[in-house]
Order: structure tokens, then sequence, then C-alpha cells
């Protein structure tokens, strides 16, 4: 017969072991992590200096696929820059509406793009485009606000067009797609420049290089390319520090 007192003594102590990990969990994060008053378009909650923009609506799809982008941002001429080959493995994290996803999909016909977003409404629309394209090569995928959710080990180039400000968790999806890359894998950041003040987008929505290269250093990453070709935005290519 099972001692109720040994038993109850088993379950609290299980009880205290999780409540311990989850506050000593939330401790790293509040050390890692700051919090402030909210700026305009911000959340109020600051890495390394930096306030974390909010995450854009997919309602603002309309906007990604804006006739004048090309114009204004140079995006073809990234795509071409893009470093790929016909089976290369790309995951387009913060995919959105898939701008940048099916412009790179004709690139790697023997690869595949993974096209990672948040939004239910968003990996809908994923779905029902790439299959009206014919696109078999790209795969939606539901991510989280702390991971990707990608296969480890398994992406040549993981890219992040406008997002990174945005990331929820930076520390924990750096760490997460660290993992995800094969060992020459890359990850490329394309962001508004906050160096610029002509850039007509709101200041938490802009990065600068050093605090991007601040941020990623300390999360195992080295900057090994800064093309200055596009027209308002950074083009930066990492790699995992050896």
């Amino acid at each position: 017969m099972r001692n109720p007192v040994f038993f109850h003594l088993l379950v609290l102590g299980f009880c205290l072991n999780i409540s311990c990990q989850a506050q000593n969990s939330s401790e790293k994060q509040d050390a890692v992590y700051s919090f402030k008053t909210p700026g305009s378009g911000g959340t109020g909650k600051v890495y390394m200096g930096r306030e974390i923009a909010h995450v854009m609506d997919f309602q603002g799809k309309d906007w990604l696929e804006r006739q004048s982008r090309e114009q204004e941002e140079n995006t073809m001429l990234a795509i071409e820059k893009l470093p790929v080959t016909d089976n290369s493995v790309v995951a387009d994290i913060g995919a959105g509406s898939g701008f940048y996803t099916f412009r790179i999909a004709p690139k790697v016909p023997q690869g595949k793009v993974y096209a990672v977003e948040i939004q239910d409404d968003a990996i809908q629309y994923l779905q029902n485009r790439s299959k009206e394209l014919g696109f078999d090569q790209v795969i939606p995928v539901k991510g989280k606000v702390d991971s990707p959710n990608l296969p480890a080990n398994s992406i040549d180039l993981a890219i992040m067009v406008d997002v990174y400000h945005e990331l929820e968790f930076p520390v924990e999806m750096l760490a997460e797609i660290r993992k995800s890359l094969k060992p020459e894998g890359k990850l490329l950041l394309i962001e508004y420049r906050g160096e610029d003040p002509a850039v007509a987008i709101r200041a938490l929505h802009k990065m600068t290089v050093p605090q991007i290269e601040k941020e990623l250093t300390a999360n195992g990453f080295i900057l090994v390319e800064n093309g200055q070709f596009m027209r308002i935005q950074h083009f930066l290519v990492f790699e995992r520090a050896k």
C-alpha cells in the first residue's frame, strides 16, 4: 500500500523543483532584459540598450507587397546577392506575405525555403500562395516567439528582413537559429538604417550597424559582410563564431 505521507512529500518536492526552475528561468530573463515605459511603437522591453519594437500585424501585408517597394529598397539586388546555390536550404524568418520567400524560391529549385511565421493568418496565406505559384520547395513553418522551430543543423542561409528589431526574445531566437545552421551556414539581417535620419521609418524600426553587431557578437555570431548596395537598408551577413 502506498504511504500517503511519502507520496505527498514526493509531489510537494516535485512541485517545488518545477517552481524553482521557473523562478530561475524568470531570473535569468530578468538579468538579460530590462523594462521601461514604452516609447512610440515600442514594447518597453529593452535588450542591450535597445527598446524592442512591436511586431507588425499581418493586416499590414499590403504595405509589404506595395508596388514601390523594389524602387525604394532595391530588393532584387538584395536577392541577387544572397549566398545561395540551386540546392541551398533557406529560412525566411518572419516571412510575412512571402515577398522575399517567393522571390528566393526560384533560386533554390533543388533546395528548400522554410517560410517561418508566428501569426496563423500569415501561415495560411503562405500555404495558399505557395500552392498557387507551384513552389513545392516552399515550406511554411509555425514558429514561436522564442524559436523558429527549424530542424537542427539544416540551414544554409537564415534571413530576417526588417524583423530582428521586433524579436520579443532575441537571445533565445539567436540561440535557436545557431542550432539550426549548418557548420558553414550564414545569417543575413536586412534592417533599415538607423544612422540615416532621411530614412522615413519609425526610430524603433531602424537599427545601426554598431548596435546590430554588438547584439549578434554577444550571441555567438561574427560579421563577415557589410553590403552597402541597398538604398535605405543594411545588408549584414553573419557566421557562427568559431
